[in-house]
């Protein structure tokens, strides 16, 4: 690298580290303020409560590290601009490009970074927290509750399109492993019930992959009218064909937000979305492909800071930073409205996700083109 470059990394990199470290202290604090309470309640020791806030840490890097690289970028650009540094090194016959080429470089190395961050470390830190709160949960209620009233989970539903089966669970413990007041209800392709199956517990053999079923009955009813034909009952009933994980069951009770890039490529994989008119699982593909898309947020950033940042000499720095801030703005809202339309099933949830962030490559090369 020459001189120029390591001088621009440097002011850069001291900047960037800076905001990253402040950025990542306030959600700390706002993490703490949402979960302290809970954690004190769950009578959780000094050292769970480091380890478990130490765990979700990274999962906020996703959020942080686009703002931190704008304002460090605007803030290094702007200094440069300020002492017109950017002058000199133009007059001198040094374009606009050889300046930057660091920032464009160091733009596609932290697209690489953003790619591995989402890929393995944020979804880690998602699960394992997740994992230690709801181990600092049942030792909590183990001390005051019953077994089956451990890690509960209500009104679980899981509509399995596939093999045309509807589950639902009064309440699900994820400390026993058993669902209590189960219905499952298999269906025609028209969605009319053929067969109904109800039950007091059940539970996932994991030796023979199947449900076992508890103190129930079985009926079976007349499509057409609805009517039943005839029930059984049963103490205890191995439904071989019923293969549904209670990992996935479990896994829509929560918001496509809280879920991890495994998780929500877990479900892509179980439902053929191309085959599946399904609205609830579109929203979870629509988050999956964001996630993806993502990777190209500090290439955007790069392509938004620095075309105002450097502009011309007659223009006040502050009128870029302005800019630039728009011009953020702007993509977020993009963002937004591409995961509405998403979800909605205006746009399919690829190009949901990619439009927003070619778009912005777009115009932000545009104005660069300009600038130059």
């Amino acid at each position: 690298m020459s001189l120029i470059d390591r001088y621009l990394l440097r002011e850069w990199f001291a900047i960037l580290g800076l905001v990253l470290g402040a950025a990542l202290g306030l959600l700390l604090m706002q993490a703490m303020y949402d979960d302290l309470r809970d954690l004190l309640e769950f009578d959780a020791g000094v050292i769970d409560i480091a380890f478990y806030f130490t765990v979700k840490l990274p999962s906020y890097l996703s959020i942080v590290l686009p703002l931190a690289m704008l304002v460090s970028l605007l803030y290094t650009l702007g200094q440069l601009h300020r002492n017109n540094e950017i002058i000199a090194l133009r007059a001198a016959g040094v374009g606009l490009l050889r300046i930057t080429r660091v920032l464009w470089v160091s733009g596609a190395l932290l697209c690489g970074l953003t790619w591995y961050l989402n890929a393995s470390v944020i979804p880690w830190s998602v699960e394992e927290s997740r994992s230690i709160w709801e181990h600092l949960q049942f030792q909590s209620e183990a001390r005051t509750a019953a077994a089956p009233d451990r890690g509960v989970s209500q009104s679980v539903a899981f509509d399995n399109r596939q093999q045309n089966r509807m589950w639902y669970f009064n309440r699900y413990s994820r400390f026993t492993m058993r669902g209590y007041g189960v219905t499952v209800s298999e269906v025609d392709a028209e969605r009319r019930e053929k067969t109904r199956l109800l039950a007091r517990e059940a539970q996932y053999d994991y030796e023979r992959e199947c449900w076992v079923f508890r103190e129930g009955r079985e009926i079976w009813l007349d499509p057409e009218t609805g009517t039943v034909i005839r029930q059984v009952t049963f103490a205890e009933k191995v439904v071989p064909h019923f293969r549904e994980d209670p990992a996935l069951m479990l896994v829509f009770d929560l918001k496509p937000t809280d879920l991890s890039f495994f998780e929500l490529r877990r479900i892509i994989d179980y439902y053929s979305l191309e085959a599946e008119d399904n609205p609830k699982v579109t929203r979870y593909a629509v988050r999956y492909f964001k996630v993806l898309a993502d990777t190209l947020g500090p290439l955007i950033i790069v392509v938004i800071a620095v075309p105002f940042a450097i502009a011309g000499v007659r223009v006040n720095p502050a009128v870029g930073v302005a800019k630039s801030i728009g011009l953020f703005a702007v993509y977020y809202l993009l963002v937004v409205l591409g995961n509405n339309l998403g979800s909605r099933e205006v746009l399919p949830p690829l190009w949901a996700a990619l439009l927003p962030n070619l778009a912005m490559l777009g115009v932000g090369l545009g104005f660069f083109a300009r600038v130059r």
